[in-house]
């Protein structure tokens, strides 16, 4: 057996390399002799520079992470690493070094869940007294508000862990039962208050048709007085209604005028008038395509009147605010779909309008097809991130899904168009 040959870290012995005993650690076998026992022990004293790096880079990262507590894993798997690297080299002070990043985390985590601890005692106490709350509505928005600062929230100690999650969970879940009960209770009431509205409906048709319009006259103006007692509906349902008790006066007076010889001229409103002829002229000026540019900072100017009108009018026509809307969508979706195209086609307007058509398809196409795919991936997104029940996600959410819609309208009307032109 030849002598072996050695280093203050380890020997060669019989074709192999051995790292010496250290700590608590027994001597081990690291590798074997490729050429010469010098030249191995060469080998694995230089390869020790990579678990003195490895160190000094973990290190580094702990210094600068904001979030240092979730570096103990790496630690302890640092440990084993150096533990188990083939290897020469003193590996004391390495350990020494991981051990007071052990320590030191350990120390930091254990502080970071008793604060943590403190915080979600503190928000089950917030949504017990948010759960009891009258306004069922608010109630809801600011449990979603404390159930998001609960998620955000880091872990607590294992053995409060569960009973914490729990006890929120119940207090969560209690408020969910109490407002589903709310929301039947409400819909309950909704619906009473629909037939009872119905009902007046009905009664006005059947007054219509009675012998003693005298006397029926004066039990229209009774319904009247109790329709405005109803209150609490839906905006859209109260609307719709509306509509149909205002129709069923109206049949009913103009009976009552025809039988009284009364030449009656219903009042229009001259702010409804000025907002129903702003809406027509915007209609009107779309089709005008060399001038759109001008037509979409009438309509923004119109915006900005239509807000300050509409405001003073106590039952604003639903069906009239939503033309004009429309309207101004299609203006500006024109705008943008034209400034678009200019960038290639700046003689567009000199253009044949089949080839116009042609061209603004194919634009208009892929701006909604684009538009689409980015709204079906901010909304994986969102609730990948839970955050759909957040507010302004959804009123981005509502506002991008508008303006596709408006270009689809668009690019049906242009496909249309070329239709009539190429069958013409």
């Amino acid at each position: 057996m030849s002598q072996p040959t050695s280093n203050e870290f380890g020997f060669c012995r019989d074709g192999k390399v051995f790292i010496n005993a250290y700590l608590s650690y027994p001597e081990r076998e690291i590798g074997f002799v490729r050429h010469s026992e010098e030249e191995a022990l060469a080998y694995f004293v230089k390869r020790f520079d990579l678990a003195v790096s490895k160190v000094k880079g973990l290190s580094a990262e702990i210094e600068a992470a904001q979030n240092k507590g979730s570096f103990l894993t790496k630690v302890l798997q640092m440990q084993t690493y150096l533990i188990e690297f083939d290897g020469l080299g003193d590996f004391k002070p390495l350990l020494a070094e991981l051990e007071k990043h052990e320590a030191y985390l350990k120390e930091l985590i254990q502080a970071n869940q008793i604060k943590n601890l403190e915080i979600k005692r503190a928000l089950i106490q917030d949504a017990k007294e948010i759960s009891e709350e009258e306004d069922v509505v608010e109630a809801t928005d600011k449990l979603m508000e404390v159930k998001m600062k609960w998620v955000k929230t880091g872990p607590v100690d294992k053995q409060f862990q569960d009973q914490l999650t729990a006890e929120f969970q119940e207090v969560m879940d209690a408020f969910f039962l109490k407002r589903r009960a709310y929301f039947e209770d409400k819909n309950r009431q909704i619906d009473e208050k629909i037939l009872i509205l119905q009902g007046y409906i009905d009664n006005v048709h059947q007054l219509r048709k009675a012998e003693d319009i005298d006397d029926s006259v004066v039990k229209v103006k009774e319904i009247q007085k109790e329709w405005k007692n109803v209150i609490g509906l839906p905006p859209k349902k109260q609307s719709m209604l509306w509509k149909n008790f205002k129709k069923a006066n109206d049949m009913f007076f103009e009976k009552y005028n025809r039988i009284k010889g009364i030449d009656y001229k219903p009042r229009i409103d001259p702010r409804v008038l000025e907002l129903t002829t702003m809406t027509g002229e915007l209609e009107l000026k779309l089709r005008d395509q060399v001038n759109i540019i001008a037509t979409a900072d009438l309509a923004k100017s119109y915006l900005v009147k239509w807000k300050e009108i509409s405001s003073q009018i106590k039952n604003m026509d639903r069906s009239l605010a939503e033309r004009f809307r429309t309207i101004c969508d299609k203006i500006f979706e024109m705008n943008y779909l034209l400034r678009v195209i200019s960038y290639r086609h700046a003689n567009l307007n000199e253009k044949p309008r089949i080839e116009q058509l042609k061209i603004m398809i194919n634009q208009m196409d892929y701006m909604a097809k684009k538009e689409r795919g980015e709204l079906e991936s901010f909304i994986a997104e969102s609730e990948a991130t839970r955050m759909m029940e957040d507010k302004i996600t959804l009123s981005k959410i509502n506002t991008q899904k508008r303006k596709i819609s408006m270009k689809e309208i668009l690019l049906t009307g242009f496909k249309e168009e070329l239709d009539q032109l190429l069958n013409s």
